[in-house]
């Protein structure tokens, strides 16, 4: 897009405070106590799985998986909605920058991002990597974001469902975005592609984890869907930082960022709790959807949403790795948030049952989260981001069995969720208790080996729980035993694992016999 030769007034590079005063003065967001600035994303406050599409071409069309999450585009209807777009944008205010995904140099990609909003190019520094000054002299883009929340499409004339979308253009290179103003589309967008590209082009797979690194320079991988704790859990004042949501493992073991920031949701967010993220929170950060009450963030309020979030630079984080570069991972946990109250606090896995759970990327959605959801709803998302992966899962999920067979790496189900009880009958699992279990595992004092005195073989789901771990009482790493009623746990347990067969039926016929027998037992009742 060359906005240079339109009518618009251009804002290129603006740092942080340029674009947040630009924010204030056009009354689109306000300061917090923190320094921080405040918006309101509009009507929508997620990404619309239903309004992301891909352009049907001849790059895409024998290597997409086409289906209910990636949707066809036309060319000739990305033609008519860019040509729209831009035109609606034409004199307008615009602010654009340059930017790249990608913490090694051999993998990177470059990014030219043009918002609407100055709010939304302040999203894009937050979250992009920042070249530097002698890197723009002679910066050459690959990829352009435009983003134009004020533009509403017309379906009957651009082939989208409804007036917001996401497109992504991989012959133009090109991620097209409107009719919404939440962020995490421009982020999820870049993603996408690179969902695509490293593994393509350059045989890296590419992950929807966090990761950091300890003292030994050990590396670990964070699987997890949102609200299961990846953000969290990774952000360890003892262990630096890799980054938070977006991580590629080359052929040659090393793990890197894509980003140069973190999104964190900050439902309930606690000082205490969760001090890093806390305190990451201050001017330069960029605050979604919360209420604010004389310049102070209330953060157990919902009344717009529970997706609430706040984009930073990653070096608001005091214990950062840098650069955002690991090695050979030693430990990869999937996390899970199972409001069924079913699945042990801690387990590990055999290689046939990560490559199952992969796939299956198992989490719960809880009464409140979404309209007409009053019990525990079973969620699964294959490789822990279904919505960003373009290729078929299984492809992903071979590439990991191959990097976890190779490098020995150990591999961990963590359950966030319930104990005791499903949602609305138990409890959450206690933060600090699954911060013990996770340090425990990365110190090496759970082992790395089965023995029947240190393991129980969970009875339905076949993954071995940990008898002891170190700040953890022992009643907690069974989760029967919280219930107090056997029959009632058995059921439920039973209840879900159905749910998992049910779901990797479209898998079977992708997935190997080991990988099968990775999964739980089933029960007809």
């Amino acid at each position: 897009m060359n906005i240079e030769n339109s009518n618009s007034k251009v804002y290129f590079q603006l740092d942080p405070e340029e674009l947040t005063d630009i924010t204030l003065k056009n009354n689109q967001g306000e300061l917090t106590d923190s320094g921080s600035l405040a918006i309101n994303t509009g009507k929508f406050t997620g990404r619309s799985p239903k309004d992301r599409f891909i352009v049907k071409d001849e790059i895409t069309e024998n290597k997409v998986n086409w289906g209910d999450i990636n949707l066809p585009f036309t060319p000739e209807n990305f033609n008519k909605l860019k040509k729209d777009v831009l035109e609606y944008l034409d004199g307008k205010d615009l602010f654009k920058r340059y930017a790249y995904a990608g913490a090694l140099e051999e993998y990177r990609l470059n990014l030219e991002v043009i918002t609407e909003y100055a709010w939304s190019n302040l999203f894009a520094y937050n979250m992009f990597l920042r070249p530097g000054k002698s890197e723009l002299e002679n910066f050459i883009k690959e990829w352009t974001v435009i983003d134009a929340p004020g533009f509403m499409a017309d379906p009957g004339v651009h082939g989208t469902r409804q007036e917001n979308f996401a497109v992504l253009n991989f012959k133009e290179k090109t991620v097209l975005i409107g009719g919404t103003g939440y962020t995490g589309e421009i982020k999820k967008g870049i993603f996408s592609a690179l969902n695509f590209i490293l593994p393509v082009e350059h045989d890296v797979l590419p992950m929807h984890c966090s990761a950091n690194v300890g003292k030994d320079e050990d590396t670990a991988i964070f699987f997890g869907l949102s609200g299961t704790g990846k953000t969290t859990l990774s952000a360890d004042p003892d262990r630096k930082l890799i980054g938070d949501d977006e991580h590629g493992w080359t052929p040659d073991d090393r793990i890197f960022n894509f980003e140069g920031g973190c999104y964190a949701k900050v439902i309930n967010l606690d000082k205490e709790s969760e001090p890093d993220i806390y305190n990451a929170i201050k001017k330069g950060s960029l605050l979604e959807n919360v209420i604010i009450k004389d310049g102070n963030v209330d953060f157990t309020d919902t009344s717009i949403t529970q997706n609430t979030r706040v984009s930073y630079p990653i070096d608001h984080i005091n214990n950062i790795q840098t650069p955002s570069v690991g090695k050979n991972p030693k430990n990869i946990f999937f996390l899970t948030a199972d409001a069924f109250g079913v699945l042990p606090p801690v387990s590990k896995l055999t290689s046939s049952q990560a490559a199952y759970h992969f796939i299956s990327g198992y989490t719960s959605k809880i009464a409140g989260t979404e309209a007409g959801i009053v019990d525990p709803v079973p969620s699964f998302s294959a490789c822990f981001g279904a919505p960003f992966m373009p290729l078929h899962p299984t492809k992903y999920a071979e590439m990991l069995s191959e990097k976890i067979d190779k490098s020995g790496v150990n591999v961990w189900l963590i359950n966030t969720g319930w104990t005791g009880g499903p949602y609305g009958v138990g409890e959450r699992i206690k933060l600090k208790y699954t911060r013990a279990m996770v340090n425990a595992i990365l110190e090496g004092k759970l082992g790395s080996k089965y023995s029947y005195e240190k393991y129980h073989i969970h009875s339905v789901f076949g993954v071995a729980q940990p008898r002891t771990c170190p700040g953890v009482p022992d009643k907690v790493l069974s989760p029967r035993a919280t219930w107090n009623d056997d029959q009632k746990y058995y059921t439920t347990a039973f209840k879900l694992s159905n749910s998992f067969r049910k779901n990797f039926e479209k898998f079977e016929a992708y997935a190997n016999e080991d990988i099968r027998r990775g999964g739980p037992q089933r029960f007809d009742f």
